[in-house]
């Protein structure tokens, strides 16, 4: 849990040393969803994993031939709002396949948190400061899903993190507006 704050804590600040937290932190829930089977959640963290990685790069690295750092920036309201519904489409076809063979709960819930996750994890890697909007979506409807299933440390966890998403939102937007 400490290393999935710290993570967000500099996230928000824009270090670039929030991905070696971010691995660690990954690395960790992956092995332990792995031995508790809980086998989407672990896959799930071994795709974050992989995202700290490039993540790291994308931050480091994107803009090396103009010799700055990667800075925040906006897909806009058409663009986002044709992601949302490709995205929903697809959460519902994978969350009607979840629900009608498998035994999932909360099929659609929870295909919908993880296609979501998935994008936004993206999103961040990309300083695209919608990310945030959709990471706080995200975690609000996670809180649900984990205190119906009594996972209440990890309900209040995601509290921790929708709080720190829209303080990251704010912070984000302030300099996207300064610098635009």
């Amino acid at each position: 849990m400490f290393l999935s704050i710290l993570y967000l804590f500099l996230a928000i600040k824009q270090n670039v040393w929030c991905f070696v937290a971010a691995f660690f932190s990954t690395l960790i829930y992956t092995i332990i969803f792995f031995d508790a089977s809980l086998l989407m959640d672990s896959f799930l963290n071994a795709y974050y994993l992989l995202m700290a990685i490039y993540g790291w790069y994308s931050w480091k690295y994107s803009n090396i031939k103009e010799n700055k750092e990667l800075e925040i920036s906006s897909f806009g309201i058409k663009t986002n709002i044709k992601i949302i519904i490709l995205l929903s489409i697809l959460s519902l076809i994978l969350g009607f396949y979840m629900q009608n063979y498998t035994s999932a709960d909360f099929a659609y819930l929870d295909t919908f948190t993880t296609i979501f996750a998935i994008y936004s994890t993206y999103l961040l890697t990309k300083k695209i400061i919608e990310n945030w909007i959709y990471w706080i979506v995200i975690d609000t409807v996670s809180i649900y899903i984990y205190i119906n299933k009594q996972f209440y440390l990890t309900a209040v966890l995601f509290a921790i993190y929708t709080i720190l998403a829209i303080v990251a939102f704010i912070k984000w937007k302030s300099e996207y507006e300064k610098t635009n």
